[in-house]
């Protein structure tokens, strides 16, 4: 929870307690249903709460501005980021049924009202938004593909709509797959932990 105040001192004193409420709820439901590495589920807040948050560094929205979380297993990107843009709206979307289901159980943990759930697959969603963002979920070039009938045509924000996605690793033959508008930023911007280091945020514009 430190860190989360380490890198966003503003939060409110209500999203405070949100956030504590992940750390509570995670890794009860991480012992019946492995969504987050075992070995990794005491890193809960640096390696994936934080991680997700790396989207709010980079980008403000305003006001009613959607998202669609593809690929959200247990809730990442999706609900840190509901916690923080509780003016915005997000849907989150997986394959695999019981991943939704923690991804809900941490949502009415955390007291959220600004987001929605579906089990399925990404065909099956047909409506549109401002931004998909994704974590670690397949290649760039694939995502891309498959987030751009999702993608709204209006843009409200100063950044034009598109994918906003979390990696890792050397990314040159994924980038170099996609054309239009990319910006690649070095999480080791935002985040001073060595976890960082090799962490990327990836935006193409759509």
């Amino acid at each position: 929870m430190d860190e989360i105040l380490k890198y966003f001192p503003e939060i409110t004193p209500r999203q405070a307690e949100q956030f504590k409420a992940l750390g509570e709820v995670y890794p009860e439901w991480n012992a019946k249903i492995n969504v987050i590495s075992r070995k990794d589920i005491e890193n809960l807040y640096t390696h994936h709460i934080l991680h997700s948050l790396a989207i709010a560094k980079f980008l403000t929205p305003v006001n009613g501005t959607s998202f669609l979380d593809l690929g959200t297993g247990g809730g990442f990107p999706g609900i840190p980021l509901a916690i923080m843009w509780q003016h915005c709206n997000l849907h989150l979307i997986d394959r695999i049924g019981k991943k939704i289901k923690v991804a809900q159980a941490a949502a009415e943990a955390a007291g959220l009202t600004n987001v929605t759930f579906q089990h399925g697959d990404i065909g099956e969603c047909r409506n549109k938004y401002d931004y998909v963002v994704s974590r670690a979920v397949m290649r760039l070039d694939e995502l891309v593909k498959l987030s751009r009938k999702n993608i709204a045509a209006k843009n409200s924000n100063s950044l034009p709509n598109g994918l906003l996605c979390l990696k890792g690793g050397d990314l040159a033959d994924e980038t170099s797959q996609v054309s239009g508008p990319i910006i690649e930023v070095p999480l080791s911007d935002y985040f001073e932990d060595e976890y960082f280091t090799t962490k990327k945020l990836i935006y193409v514009e759509l």
